[in-house]
């Protein structure tokens, strides 16, 4: 299950790898505005390398709960040009974490190798036949609702028996269109549509997913589930507690792609954690 087709590589690995964001937006929850600008993206993007990322993730539209859509001008404007000189110039496999099918195709020609897509593909009607045409990996995340409504009282009968069940459907949907299952990544979408209950839930019930034979990518780097448990911290004191979750899923086996904010701590945990099993 680690080994996944990307567009002209096939990525393998032994270890949780650790896809860096890099988010072109003025207004992400954890870091809007900070790289907004294509040349600050494009400097955090390298550092973040440098840290040791194996993947990077570039988005130019954020999905915190209540954002608004971004004009599809606007998006290609943000990401296009990061993109492009990180696949020139950063040595790693580069995400476009977006659910227009447009940005996804100019991102896809300018170099990138997998499109992230919050909706797993069910956004944009036209997103199966660009990925499936282009031979890139994908991430599909599940999300009840959208950015906008997503938090207002979310509910499951079970929400990992729901969520495995709908990742199943998508499986077989998008192998009805052509994709190769191979390509395709899981994410559970940790604080999309779930309340405090059902994130703690699947968290703690992550290893189940993996009976569906694609590698699982986890995110909940400095999210707001965490600040309750750590006496409501802000979004620059959750470092910690990321961690824990992170290490959670790598005891378990539970997750094999870890998407964060803070790569250079994430890269060490993951370190330590390889050099403590790896005598054990």
């Amino acid at each position: 299950m680690n080994t996944w087709p990307l567009r002209d590589r096939v990525l393998t690995w032994d270890h949780c790898l650790v896809m860096g964001i890099v988010n072109v937006t003025p207004d992400s929850f954890s870091d809007g505005g900070l790289y907004a600008t294509p040349e600050r993206a494009i400097a955090h993007g390298m550092e973040l390398v440098a840290e040791g990322a194996d993947l990077l993730d570039v988005g130019g539209e954020s999905t915190r709960p209540g954002s608004q859509p971004v004009p599809l001008a606007e998006e290609l404007a943000r990401v296009v040009p990061a993109v492009t000189a990180l696949v020139r110039q950063s040595g790693v496999p580069v995400s476009v974490d977006t659910s227009k099918a447009e940005v996804a195709r100019v991102c896809l020609e300018a170099g990138a190798q997998i499109i992230n897509d919050v909706t797993a593909m069910t956004g944009d009607s036209a997103m199966p036949e660009v990925v499936r045409s282009s031979g890139a990996g994908a991430i599909l995340m599940h999300m009840q609702g959208t950015p906008q409504t997503m938090q207002i009282a979310p509910s499951y009968e079970n929400v990992v028996v729901d969520i495995y069940r709908y990742f199943e459907e998508r499986l077989q949907s998008l192998a009805a269109l052509g994709i190769d299952r191979r390509r395709l990544v899981i994410d559970p979408g940790i604080g999309f549509g779930k309340t405090l209950a059902h994130n703690l839930d699947l968290i703690a019930n992550l290893e189940r997913f993996q009976a569906l034979g694609r590698p699982v990518c986890l995110g909940v780097s400095r999210k707001g589930l965490l600040s309750m448990f750590v006496g409501g911290r802000p979004v620059s004191e959750r470092l910690a507690a990321s961690l824990t979750v992170a290490c959670h899923a790598m005891a378990h086996g539970a997750a094999q792609i870890l998407r964060v904010h803070d790569v250079g701590p994430t890269c060490d945990a993951v370190r330590m954690w390889r050099r403590l099993t790896d005598d054990a």
